[in-house]
């Protein structure tokens, strides 16, 4: 990556993190961008995500803080509770390892059940100095945790046999955070849902709208207590 390309990329996080009003520590943006040039080195190989330079850092590693800072809040003071956090279905460390990076105190499990993807995820987290993050060669469903707060961008659709399976790796009282874009597509996931009908005792899904900076893609966080 040319110099010039650097300083771009690190302008775009350090404004894209400012936006999402986030206080971070002063290596915060020079790790960012090494996890950025660890998924440009392996993406050739191991196809971790359709995008590079400053679409991947606004599509991915913003899209994943934004998700994050309207969870959890930008110093995670919005859930107090919240200490260990499973990416699910890790694949790039999306949203794992940039939220290990701005969130140091969360321990995070990232959790992958394809062998060269945890190569790449290992060898991420080195290079990121993420020691809050461990990498779990798993499949989703037989991750046990017990996690505060599940999260993941990888599983479409939604469905109750994918809540069911993943209710395992929650603790008592935890969450599932999902990643998703239109609310169109939102609604027609969670009509098939028996979650929050009524007299099943079970809360509702919160659907709560994320703004991603420098996109105006339609961005929306699905969480199920």
């Amino acid at each position: 990556m040319s110099t010039g390309a650097t300083l771009e990329l690190e302008e775009l996080l350090t404004g894209g993190l400012a936006q999402l009003g986030y206080q971070p520590a002063s290596d915060t943006v020079a790790r960012l961008l090494r996890y950025v040039a660890e998924i440009e080195l392996w993406n050739p190989r191991l196809k971790l995500v359709a995008a590079s330079g400053r679409e991947l850092v606004v599509r991915h590693v913003l899209d994943s803080l934004a998700g994050a800072a309207a969870i959890l809040g930008p110093s995670g003071a919005d859930r107090p509770g919240v200490r260990q956090i499973a990416d699910l279905g890790s694949g790039a460390g999306l949203p794992g390892i940039p939220i290990a990076i701005v969130y140091p105190h969360l321990r995070v499990d990232l959790v992958e059940r394809s062998g060269r993807r945890v190569g790449f995820l290992r060898n991420a987290v080195a290079a990121t100095r993420s020691s809050n993050a461990t990498v779990h060669e798993l499949d989703a469903t037989a991750y046990r945790g017990p996690a505060d707060l599940v999260v993941f961008r990888a599983f479409v659709p939604l469905t109750a046999e994918l809540l069911a399976a993943i209710r395992p790796a929650l603790r008592e009282g935890g969450a599932v955070c999902a990643y998703k874009g239109r609310r169109e597509a939102i609604d027609a996931e969670l009509s098939q849902l028996a979650t929050g009908e009524p007299g099943s005792g079970a809360p509702a899904p919160q659907v709560i709208p994320v703004t991603v900076p420098f996109t105006d893609e339609e961005r929306h966080l699905v969480v199920l207590s």
